[in-house]
């Protein structure tokens, strides 16, 4: 059975990925309060929801024809492993940045010359870390045609930031299927429901409001 965005959410808030507290917001590392926090690590502790997911992001990937399979570091790294290993594929991991020691790569792996690359992350804010990565890919020569996440917040500066770099991205689920679920199980009321959307229309604004970056 296929994994529907639905799905996906309802699996992200059964063990406790996503966390919601529109009332005593989560603090970011950036600074930003917000109502919403996704930690996807705790997805690999569920076999049979990990293997369903690793099924959509194969499903998803093979529709952009990859020769190479690379997982943003660290969070997407076991994620895109797991996808190469299933579909016979290369796979490398890309950091946002260069080693400050060694080498000072930020491609590890095969070079990613002359290959079409599909870029795994498991998470999606403003969509930078991300961008440098695919960057990074199309330094050393290679085609990005997309990103593929897990989940999106779905922020309007990430979609901007995605677009300006015409990079694809491709979610399996996002913030906005996952309010609806919430709401539909009972875990938000009508206050909690309207404080995800505002501050999905203005992330600083909201965080601001409620002392944040």
């Amino acid at each position: 059975m296929s994994l529907s965005p639905a799905d996906l959410a309802g699996c992200l808030l059964e063990v406790g990925a996503v966390r919601l507290q529109p009332l005593d917001p989560f603090t970011w590392a950036s600074g930003l309060k917000s109502p919403i926090y996704c930690d996807n690590r705790q997805l690999l502790g569920f076999p049979e929801v990990r293997n369903q997911i690793i099924e959509a992001l194969v499903g998803a990937s093979a529709a952009l024809r990859p020769t190479l399979i690379a997982g943003a570091a660290t969070a997407g790294v076991p994620w895109a492993a797991m996808v190469a290993d299933r579909m016979g594929l290369p796979m490398a991991y890309v950091r946002p940045t260069p080693k400050n020691h060694g080498m000072g790569r930020q491609v590890e792996g095969p070079m990613a010359k002359g290959h079409r690359v599909v870029l795994i992350e498991d998470l999606i804010s403003t969509g930078m870390s991300s961008l440098k990565c695919a960057e990074a890919l199309r330094a050393e020569g290679a085609e990005v045609p997309a990103v593929l996440a897990l989940f999106s917040y779905g922020l309007p500066q990430g979609v901007a930031a995605f677009q300006a770099a015409e990079v694809g991205l491709a979610v399996l689920s996002s913030f906005e299927v996952l309010a609806a679920v919430a709401e539909a199980k009972g875990l938000l009321d009508a206050e909690g429901q309207a404080a995800l959307q505002t501050w999905s229309a203005d992330t600083v604004a909201w965080s601001r409001a409620r002392g944040g970056a």
